[in-house]
C-alpha cells in the first residue's frame, strides 16, 4: 500500500505540475502519459486489492500482491490507451469496450494459466 500511495501521489502531483506549467509539445505529452499511468495505477491499486479480497471464495487462496499489481497495471494501461486514442478523436464507446474486453480476456488467460501451473 505504501508503493501505491507513492505512485498515486507522484502521478497526480506530476500531472498537476505538468498541466499547469507546460505547453503541450511532444516531450510534455509523453510525460503526461507517464504521470497518468502512475496516477491511475497507484490510485486503483487499493480498490483492486479490496475487490480481490471481497470476491475471493476462500480467503486462504487470495491472490498474491503481484497479481493485484498486474490487475492495477491493466487498469492504468486501459486509461492511458483511451487518453491516447482521444488525441486524434478516435475513441468511441465501442472501441473502449473492445479494449476493455481484450484486457479482461488477457487477464483471464493469465489467471487460468497460473491455476493450471499450480495444480
Amino acid at each position: 500500500m505504501t508503493a501505491a500511495a507513492v505512485m498515486a501521489v507522484t502521478g497526480w502531483v506530476g500531472l498537476w505540475m505538468l498541466v499547469t506549467t507546460m505547453l503541450p509539445t511532444a516531450f510534455p505529452r509523453w510525460l503526461f502519459f507517464v504521470f497518468l499511468y502512475l496516477a491511475v495505477t497507484g490510485t486503483v491499486l487499493p480498490f483492486v486489492r479490496f475487490l480481490n479480497a471481497r470476491f475471493t471464495r476462500d480467503l486462504s487462496q487470495s491472490p498474491s500482491d503481484g497479481i493485484v499489481l498486474r490487475q492495477s497495471i491493466w487498469v492504468g494501461l486501459f486509461v492511458v490507451a483511451c487518453a491516447w486514442l482521444q488525441i486524434p478523436r478516435v475513441l468511441s464507446p465501442l472501441i473502449a469496450g473492445f479494449l476493455a474486453l481484450s484486457l479482461v480476456a488477457v487477464e483471464v488467460v493469465l489467471h487460468l494459466r497460473e491455476q493450471d501451473q499450480g495444480e
